[in-house]
């Protein structure tokens, strides 16, 4: 139980560099905790606005004790601040920070297999049917021994494609001596 506390308080810390884009007035809760509640609940398998509240009910009162909160209303965030929150959210920012937290705790091997693929979100499509359709497509680096994603890349096939994604996260991560295993549309001249 220690070693999860110790590493809650270095995501928490994480966390409190973002940026808080709400105005001033009405604030209820701190920006860190909604986005620690919407990392935890989504690892535990949370699925929307409400799931992520029905979360932070069922374990508000070890979440108080752990993160010693002390809320002026007695709960933790509503399905609707959880949506105000999510509707204005860089992810592409959070996902930086939730990535910059996690590789404190892999450790990479020299030769060890990094896959690397791309796949389109269902239900992103705009202008289905046509030749100027466009969609959200999501590159994940997954590290084979430790059997997990290390980081993502989000784009949108009309601003740009797999190939400059994976360029970009590769650049961003800075990998050393590890084997990629990668599509066949990655071994063009010049990549």
């Amino acid at each position: 139980m220690f070693e999860v506390l110790r590493m809650s308080v270095s995501l928490i810390e994480e966390l409190k560099t973002i940026r808080d884009f709400r105005s001033g007035k009405g604030r209820r809760y701190p920006l860190w905790l909604i986005l620690l509640l919407i990392v935890m609940g989504t690892m535990s398998g949370c699925q929307g606005y409400a799931a992520l509240e029905d979360f932070g009910i069922r374990h508000y009162s070890v979440l108080c004790d752990a993160l010693e909160l002390t809320l002026k209303n007695n709960r933790l965030p509503s399905d609707t601040t959880f949506r105000r929150i999510l509707e204005r959210l860089n992810f592409q920012v959070l996902n930086a920070h939730f990535e910059r937290w996690a590789m404190q705790y892999t450790d990479i091997n020299a030769n060890d297999w990094m896959s690397l693929d791309g796949k389109s979100i269902k239900g992103t499509v705009i202008e289905g049917g046509t030749e100027y359709q466009n969609f959200v497509t999501l590159v994940s680096l997954y590290a084979q021994s430790q059997e997990t994603v290390l980081a993502t890349e989000k784009f949108e096939t009309h601003q740009t494609n797999e190939i400059k994604a994976v360029q970009t996260l590769l650049d961003r991560l800075h990998l050393t001596s590890v084997v990629f295993t990668l599509d066949a549309i990655h071994a063009q001249k010049n990549n």
